[in-house]
């Protein structure tokens, strides 16, 4: 493994931590604040937005740089971000420092993926895309966790501080390992480009559609053990833990299999998702089989985010895709919102904690659609340039013929 791919991961995982860290800290943020849960609630919402504001933006920004240049730059962001972050003063100082280290994360994720594919051999660019991602992973696993553990024990400000921190050895990790030349040569124009296919936009709704799946039931995850499983509430934690090791071994698996099998692959663990979510749905009362299914759903689930994104740079058919990978990062974001609001809807309508895993089956067959379209339109694509190639071949030997 291309050690800079070690520093990409190490990145995903500080940015992984500080993304989601703040959910198990919220009473600790609120108590040292003196503001409300629900407050502290709302920078999750923030950080959110950050992400879909910066992903494209900061992206544009750093077209005119190199890859390293721009990932450093960025992990400067996040470094500034969560040391405001850990010593502001009010909860609006807070929000806004959460807002400015969010700026940084599709951005790094977008231009990070596309690096990460030129360290590798073409055939292993979705292993080399899943070994970054594996960091985010990671961080759900042992970042927050130990983060949420340090909080309840010192200070959520030291958690923000050591993520800094983390930050920090990204840029050494960085500095030492990533190529420092340009890449492929690429402009705004460029990369503005690559929107005008068709199958860009296929693949960004099926991450918006398919990934809702995802967020629609781990959203409220934590209600769905205790109150349908009858679980501890002491177990959920280490439930969770699980569950993160499975996305961590999906995303790895995924990595390889993706570059064999491609949106067929995606198409199938989709469909496999939609069987998973029924099947929850029935047996959710049964503490041992939600379980299981619940780190089944994980591990399918991730398996499939490095294909997808991969596939979004593939589907670009231009230099460079820097700027259609960072939008499919505000594409997954997007999906959390979709599926964290329809699994809200259901619920609020009296319809129970089953009601997000039917939503979340329905969302999955309809991305497992899209696939098969994608595929389609890829098929096609090859179709014409290879018949473009034909003709042209056929031109330069009628061309040759002719002068001789």
């Amino acid at each position: 493994m291309p050690r800079a791919l070690l520093a990409l991961a190490i990145g995903a995982f500080g940015i992984g931590t500080t993304e989601f860290v703040v959910m198990g800290m919220l009473p600790e943020i609120a108590d040292g604040l003196g503001v409300s849960v629900s407050a502290v609630g709302m920078l999750i919402s923030a950080y959110a937005i950050g992400v879909v504001i910066g992903a494209p933006t900061l992206t544009a920004l750093g077209l005119r740089f190199t890859p390293r240049q721009t990932l450093v730059a960025l992990m400067v962001v996040f470094v500034v971000g969560n040391s405001l972050a850990s010593v502001a003063p009010t909860y609006e100082t807070l929000a806004g420092a959460r807002i400015l280290t969010a700026l940084a994360h599709g951005s790094f994720f977008g231009v990070g993926a596309v690096a990460a594919r030129r360290l590798v051999a073409p055939e292993r660019a979705t292993q080399a895309i899943s070994l970054m991602i594996t960091g985010l992973t990671l961080a759900n696993v042992i970042g927050v966790p130990l983060g949420t553990f340090i909080a309840q024990q010192t200070s959520w400000r030291l958690v923000l501080g050591g993520i800094a921190l983390i930050g920090l050895v990204t840029i050494a990790g960085l500095l030492a390992w990533m190529p420092g030349d340009p890449g492929e040569p690429a402009d705004l124009r460029t990369e503005l480009a690559a929107f005008r296919q068709g199958q860009v936009w296929l693949v960004l709704g099926l991450t918006m559609v398919g990934f809702a799946a995802m967020f629609a039931v781990y959203s409220y995850v934590s209600p769905i053990l205790t109150d349908l499983g009858g679980i501890p509430s002491g177990w959920v934690t280490p439930v969770l833990g699980l569950f993160g090791a499975g996305t961590t071994v999906g995303t790895v698996v995924g990595g390889r299999l993706g570059d064999r099998y491609g949106f067929s692959f995606v198409a199938v663990g989709l469909l496999v998702m939609a069987g998973v979510l029924v099947a929850f749905a029935f047996l959710a009362r049964t503490p041992v089989a939600a379980v299981t299914l619940l780190v089944l759903f994980g591990t399918v689930g991730f398996s499939l985010g490095p294909v997808v994104q991969n596939g979004v740079i593939e589907a670009a058919r231009v230099r460079g895709g820097s700027l259609v990978s960072a939008a499919n990062q505000g594409a997954f974001n997007v999906a959390n919102a979709i599926g964290a609001s329809l699994g809200a809807l259901v619920i609020s309508h009296g319809l129970g904690y089953t009601a997000p895993m039917w939503v979340g089956a329905v969302l999955a067959l309809a991305g497992a659609g899209i696939a098969v379209l994608v595929q389609v339109v890829d098929r096609r694509a090859i179709k014409r340039a290879t018949a473009d190639v034909r003709r042209w071949r056929q031109a330069l030997d009628e061309l040759a013929t002719s002068s001789s």
